[in-house]
């Protein structure tokens, strides 16, 4: 198998709304997380106060000001995210059948975001938004985006697999594994350190370029102030590994595809990181370079599934009732 796509057929309209469907989840999401980021660049986080899920003690917060506005407003698409998961769990169990591998990650999408909103309802419960400098506040924000990016991951392949496309084998990729797994360790890291670098920028704004290098190598400065030299280290070194790692997945026409994306984003983000630091990050900038960070996660995850499932048997929904008679041979040797 090549890893082409081998799944939904024409003229099949259940299967077309699902895939649909389930994209648009992936791309709602990322919005949500990009305004996510303009409430902590706009130090909006506490717009509703300390009282979490009402805003201000309220359902629907009456107009006032403008960080209340908001911070209801992301909460508000952040409900509508988890309800979209959850309408997707429900479709993708009734779809598929049990041991399915849709089914798994659809879970698993669902896991990571129940764990995104307890994680933002600790934020706020706990008032590490805003002015707040402490190192919890970093240490949630890192936890956060490391969860953010699970919760794309999941999601991603989710809709991946529901369009058609075969799940992953493990057995007999051990090195495409190796490449894979360094090229997301090294997205992990660049985002961690961007994160800490964005509340250094949020918190401490630079006026000058020449007052913010000076800052990061003073003895004074916020630690997140010192740590921002941390990123773009990071991200020359991380750059190298992807792109390395994905011209070395060129094994067949979709990993093709999916290498030139990654190797392509990778190379937007270098230039987008050079002109936000330039600009002394100004919030609009922020959202694009973070934007592409999303964009360059569900890249690498879609160039991971292209990998991995070359060699897989594809689905098709032909194959769905005849499988459901016998879940139990639902793609056992996937891994996944």
């Amino acid at each position: 198998m090549t890893g082409e796509r081998k799944g939904l057929t024409a003229g099949a309209p259940a299967e077309d709304r699902l895939r649909r469907f389930a994209w648009g989840v992936v791309g709602w999401n990322v919005l949500v997380i990009v305004w996510g980021a303009y409430v902590r660049a706009s130090k909006s986080g506490d717009g509703c106060g300390s009282h979490w899920p009402l805003c201000n003690g309220e359902v629907v917060p009456p107009a006032g000001q403008f960080a209340t506005f908001v911070e209801f407003m992301h909460r508000a698409t952040s409900g509508i995210a988890l309800l979209g998961v959850v309408a997707l769990v429900i479709w993708s169990f009734r779809r598929f059948a049990r041991g399915h591998h849709v089914r798994r990650a659809a879970g698993w999408s669902l896991a990571f975001i129940l764990i995104e909103a307890l994680i933002g309802a600790l934020l706020v419960k706990l008032e590490l938004v805003a002015d707040n400098r402490s190192v919890a506040r970093a240490v949630y924000m890192s936890v956060h985006l490391v969860n953010t990016f699970l919760l794309l991951g999941a999601l991603t392949l989710t809709a991946y697999w529901i369009s058609g496309f075969p799940p992953v084998r493990l057995s007999g990729h051990e090195r495409t594994v190796r490449h894979l797994l360094a090229s997301f360790v090294a997205a992990l890291v660049v985002g961690v350190t961007g994160a800490i670098a964005a509340l250094g920028d949020t918190l401490f704004p630079a006026t000058s370029l020449a007052q913010g290098i000076a800052e990061e190598f003073s003895g004074l400065a916020h630690f997140t102030v010192k740590l921002r030299w941390l990123h773009p280290v990071a991200a020359v070194l991380a750059s190298a590994v992807i792109v390395m790692a994905a011209a070395r997945l060129r094994t067949g026409p979709a990993t093709a595809r999916m290498s030139a994306v990654v190797i392509a984003i990778v190379g937007a983000q270098f230039v987008l990181g050079i002109i936000n630091v330039w600009l002394l990050a100004p919030i609009w900038m922020q959202l694009i370079h973070l934007f592409f960070a999303d964009a360059l996660w569900v890249a690498l995850v879609l160039l991971a599934a292209a990998a991995l499932g070359q060699d897989a048997e594809p689905v098709t929904p032909a194959t769905l009732g005849a499988r459901a008679s016998r879940p139990q041979d639902d793609y056992a040797a996937t891994g996944i």
